[in-house]
């Protein structure tokens, strides 16, 4: 059945995979349209990847003050930070993106509904009131934060919310061991707050590399984030100082605030998906086979909705495949989920891509370890005590180079490169014959023996 505004296209959720696929199909000449009832960009835009970023660029500024007196500059006592400076001008600049994004879909001819959609039937959406029809439809609409379940967790702060917090914490819990937790801790401690880590594990950051982990929670603790592993949260109460959090084998800890960073689920409540015949798991997540498709074969889903790469560039590159496949006429176009490189912002940074050591032996290869441990040149007259540590793993019968792994200065930057090296097929051979540029952190990936 078709309405009287139908679409050969329509895209749920204009984050950043569905805003490239509304674009791309439009190219082709395909009428398309987008829903978005909350501001374009998703998750990454607003309350993800960039000003995430932001914060950890401001962080960054407490040790460059502290560093350069050793390189001879005289830096004054008055230093100190506005939260509300920053948080404005953080603003402002999400507010510019939004403003890209919605001109890059107006530019490509795509209908911009500002309004929440659902289904009503396989080919019909409610969008904000107005019923529409299309031919194939995407679903984009990304993840939102895990709810701690735990009596008073609704005191907790999502990651979402740690985004407009009126005030800086003076001391700050966090609960997690991902990504949003790591980079939270080394964010609110350089700004000056008080901080506390607590994750259930022996260890955070689960997946990577067990030496750059390890590295990491030494530098963490330098820098005066206090770890707390082996760690169940039981309750939160509201004091009249703040907040109480209680757990089953630890003290009980105090803050004014306390962030919730314990992962992220799909976002598919309130889809209306059983009126489309659209199945998810017992986790919320859409399933898909390797050509983006669901249980209903004219509709489709990608980005943290459906995979469990949850990961901008990820989702950008398969809404730009299906929008290709679909109206390009590139039907056996497919996604590449191999040697996806990814970073860590914390303080040092983490740049990987590949087998850790670990994942290589499991996958049943027999690999060489390369390994270095240094003091990076900028550190050394500033007298800081930070270590950067870079591994590669190599398959010991082809030579062939199956992951890459650094935490120290500069480490996401560094590992772009070397991730298009690995993608290539790079031998530890090609590693050694290139020649490195000196003085760089970087020059290591290449002189290891």
């Amino acid at each position: 059945m078709k309405t009287k505004n139908h679409f050969d296209y329509f895209v749920i959720g204009a984050g950043s995979g569905g805003v490239r696929s509304a674009r791309i199909a439009a190219s082709f000449g395909a009428k398309v349209g987008i829903a978005e009832y909350k501001a374009t960009g998703g998750t990454c835009v607003n309350v993800g990847c960039v000003p995430k970023k932001l914060m950890t660029y401001a962080a960054d500024y407490r040790g460059h003050f502290e560093d350069s007196k050793g390189y001879g500059w005289s830096i004054g006592s008055d230093r100190d930070f506005s939260w509300e400076t920053f948080i404005t001008r953080k603003d402002k600049e999400i507010l510019r993106l939004n403003g890209i994004y919605d001109g890059v879909l107006e530019k490509a001819g795509v209908t911009h509904f500002k309004a929440k959609a659902r289904f009503i039937a396989p080919h019909i959406l409610d969008v904000g009131g107005e019923e529409i029809s299309a031919d194939k439809i995407l679903i984009a609409t990304g993840g939102k934060p895990r709810q701690l379940d735990i009596p008073g967790g609704d005191y907790a702060l999502s990651s979402d919310d740690i985004f407009y917090l009126k005030t800086q914490p003076k001391h700050i819990i966090i609960l997690g061991g991902g990504y949003i937790a790591v980079e939270f801790a080394q964010i609110f401690a350089g700004l000056g707050s008080k901080v506390t880590l607590c994750y259930r594990g022996d260890l955070f950051l689960k997946g990577f590399d067990k030496d750059i982990r390890e590295t990491l929670a030494d530098e963490m603790k330098k820098s005066g984030v206090e770890l707390l592993f082996d760690y169940t949260p039981s309750r939160i109460e509201k004091t009249p100082d703040g907040l109480c959090l209680s757990s089953k084998n630890h003290d009980d800890i105090k803050a004014d605030v306390i962030l919730s960073a314990i992962g992220r689920v799909p976002n598919t409540s309130d889809l209306g998906l059983d009126k489309a015949g659209v199945q998810i798991d017992e986790t919320g997540k859409i399933m898909i086979n390797q050509n983006f498709e669901t249980s209903a074969p004219h509709i489709f889903a990608l980005g943290d909705v459906a995979n469990t790469h949850n990961l901008t560039p990820v989702a950008i590159k398969e809404g730009h495949i299906l929008a290709r496949r679909l109206f390009g006429g590139e039907p056996d176009l497919a996604m590449n989920y191999n040697l996806i490189p990814t970073a860590v912002f914390s303080q040092p940074p983490i740049g990987t891509v590949g087998h850790t050591e670990e994942s290589a032996i499991a996958s049943g290869h027999e690999i060489r370890t390369f390994k270095t441990r240094f003091r990076a040149m900028r550190h050394i007259l500033a007298e800081r005590q930070e270590f950067t540590v870079m591994k590669l793993i190599v398959c010991a019968k082809t030579d062939k180079v199956l992951g890459a792994h650094i935490i120290g200065l500069d480490a996401p930057e560094i590992l772009q490169g070397f991730a298009v090296a690995l993608t290539a097929g790079a031998t530890k051979a090609d590693f050694d014959n290139t020649i490195g540029i000196h003085p760089t952190i970087a020059e290591e990936f290449v002189t290891m023996r």
